[in-house]
C-alpha cells in the first residue's frame, strides 16, 4: 500500500510520539550526576529564544522593528506576566544558578554589540557638521535637563543603594537623551527614509550622540568609582592616548597583512574582550572598553565590514535576547503599583522623553531652515532609543545609580519611546500626504513616490543651511 508523504510523516510522528511516551518511566530525573544545572540552562536559552523571536515576528506584523518585540520577549518572561500570573514556571525557568549563566553570556552580548556600535560610528562623512552639533546639542540637553528635574521632584524615588541624588539626576538625564542609531537605521530603512534630507540629519546626530554617550558615561562610572574618580579617569585618559598613537595604527597593519577573515575575526573579538577587561580592571563598565576598541578599528575595509555583518547577525540572533531576558526578569511593572505618584512619575518620564526630543532636535532643525514638516519627523525619529539605552540603564542599575523601581520605569519608557517612533512618523507622513493608508501600505498610490524609490527629494538640504 503506497501512502503520500502526508501520511508517512504523520503516522512517523504518532509513532514517534507514542515511544517517547512509553519511556518516561525510564528517565532518570534524580540520578546520581548532577547535570540539572545545565539541562535547566539550555532549556532557559530555547525559551528565551523562541519567546523573542515569536514576539519579533508579531512586531513586524504591527509595523515595528524586530527588536521592540524581541524587548518585550524579555518583559514577557520576567515579573512583569510570566512571574505574575506563573510564578512556578519562572521559579523552574529561572533559578538563581541559570540566571547567573545567563547573565554571563548576556555580557558577552553587550561586549560585542556595543563593540559594533564603536565599529559603525562615523563622523568623517558627515557633511556641516555645526548644524549637526547644534541639534545634537539640543536634542539630548533638553531631556538631560528634564531627567534632572523630574529626579529632583520625585525626591528618592529613583536613587539607587549606591547612588547618590546628584549621580541619579545626571544617569536619568543622560538615559533620557540617548538615540539609539542601530535600530534609528531599520526604522528610516523600513519608512525609505534613510537616503532623505531627514534621514541624513538623524543618522549624523545619532552618530555624534552616540559617541558622545559613551564619553558622559565614562565620566559618570568614574565619578561613581570607588577607588577615586580621578585615578579613573587618569587611566582612562591614558588608554584612550595608547589607542590613538599605538592600537589604531597596529589594527590598521593587521587589516592589511591578514587576509583571512578567519585570524582577523579572532583579533577583532579577542581585542574587544580585552579592552573590555582593562575597563574593568580601571573600574570602568567593561562595554565602555569595547565601544573604544571598536572606535579604533579602520573603516574602509571590505573584509572588516563582512566580519562586522557576520557578527552583528549572531549577536543580534542569539546573545541580544538573552540580555533582554535578563532586563526584563529584572523589570517589574507590578512596581509601579497603583499609588497615583509612582503612575504620575511614570507618565512625566514618558511625556518629557517624547516632548523634549522633538522640541530640542526638531525645534533647532526648524531654526536652521528645515520645514516644519520635516522638523517634526527629525524630533520624532530622535526619540527611537531602543537597545542602546537599556544597556545604558543595566549598566546604572549595576553601577548603583538607580533602584529597582526607577530602573523599571525607564525600561517601560525606552520600549514606548521606541514602539511610538515608527507610527508617529507615518503619522506625520501622512498628515502631508506623502504616505499611502496603512491599509494599503504598497498600493499604486505610493509605488512611484521619492520616499519610497529613494530618488532624489526636493527637501531641505543640511549642506546649504547655516545655523
Amino acid at each position: 500500500m503506497n501512502l503520500s508523504a502526508r501520511a508517512r510523516t504523520l503516522l512517523g510522528a504518532t509513532v514517534g510520539l507514542v515511544v517517547l511516551v512509553s519511556t518516561v518511566p525510564l528517565w532518570d530525573t534524580a540520578g546520581p550526576h548532577d547535570g540539572g544545572s545545565l539541562t535547566r540552562f539550555l532549556l532557559a536559552v530555547a525559551v528565551v529564544l523562541v519567546t523573542c523571536q515569536v514576539c519579533a515576528g508579531l512586531a513586524r506584523r504591527f509595523g515595528q522593528p524586530s527588536v521592540v518585540g524581541e524587548m518585550v520577549g524579555g518583559l514577557v518572561l520576567g515579573p512583569s506576566l510570566l512571574g505574575a500570573v506563573w510564578p512556578a514556571a519562572t521559579g523552574f525557568l529561572f533559578p538563581a544558578a541559570v540566571t547567573e549563566g545567563l547573565d554571563k553570556v548576556a555580557q558577552l552580548g553587550l561586549v560585542i554589540f556595543v563593540f559594533l556600535l564603536g565599529c559603525e560610528l562615523r563622523t568623517d562623512r558627515i557633511e556641516r557638521k555645526g548644524v549637526v552639533g547644534a541639534v545634537v546639542v539640543a536634542g539630548m540637553g533638553l531631556p538631560w535637563l528634564a531627567g534632572m528635574g523630574i529626579v529632583a521632584a520625585a525626591g528618592g524615588l529613583f536613587v539607587g543603594s549606591q547612588g547618590s541624588p546628584a549621580g541619579t539626576m545626571m544617569f536619568v538625564g543622560l538615559a533620557m537623551a540617548v538615540t539609539a542609531l542601530p535600530v534609528l537605521a531599520r526604522i528610516l530603512d523600513d519608512l525609505k527614509l534613510r537616503h532623505t534630507s531627514v534621514g541624513v540629519l538623524s543618522i549624523s546626530a545619532a552618530a555624534i550622540g552616540d559617541g558622545l554617550l559613551w564619553l558622559v558615561l565614562a565620566f559618570l562610572l568614574a565619578g561613581q568609582s570607588a577607588g577615586g574618580g580621578l585615578r579613573v579617569l587618569l587611566l582612562g585618559a591614558a588608554l584612550v592616548l595608547v589607542t590613538v598613537l599605538c592600537v589604531r595604527p597596529l589594527l590598521l597593519a593587521l587589516v592589511r597583512r591578514l587576509g583571512s577573515g578567519q585570524s582577523l575575526t579572532v583579533v577583532l573579538v579577542a581585542g574587544a574582550i580585552g579592552y573590555s577587561v582593562l575597563t574593568e580592571s580601571i573600574q570602568l563598565h567593561p562595554v565602555v572598553g569595547a565601544f573604544l576598541f571598536g572606535v579604533a578599528v579602520p573603516r574602509d575595509s571590505l573584509v572588516v565590514e563582512r566580519i562586522c555583518q557576520q557578527l552583528e547577525g549572531f549577536t543580534l540572533l542569539i546573545l541580544l535576547p538573552l540580555f533582554f531576558a535578563g532586563v526584563g526578569l529584572t523589570t517589574s511593572v507590578g512596581l509601579i503599583g497603583t499609588a497615583p505618584i509612582t503612575w504620575l512619575v511614570f507618565a512625566g518620564v514618558f511625556v518629557a522623553a517624547v516632548l523634549t526630543k522633538i522640541v530640542g532636535a526638531g525645534g533647532v532643525a526648524r531654526l536652521a531652515g528645515m520645514p516644519n514638516g520635516e522638523a517634526l519627523r527629525f524630533g520624532i525619529l530622535m526619540n527611537c532609543r531602543g537597545v542602546t539605552e537599556l544597556v545604558v540603564l543595566s549598566i546604572g542599575y549595576q553601577a548603583g545609580f538607580l533602584n529597582q523601581l526607577g530602573y523599571s520605569v525607564l525600561v517601560l519608557v525606552a520600549v514606548l519611546t521606541t514602539a511610538v517612533t515608527g507610527p508617529l512618523v507615518r503619522w506625520s507622513l501622512r498628515r502631508e500626504g506623502r504616505l499611502g493608508s496603512p491599509a494599503s501600505p504598497s498600493g499604486p498610490d505610493r509605488r512611484d513616490h521619492p520616499l519610497v524609490t529613494g530618488a532624489p527629494v526636493q527637501h531641505w538640504d543640511a549642506e546649504k543651511t547655516d545655523l
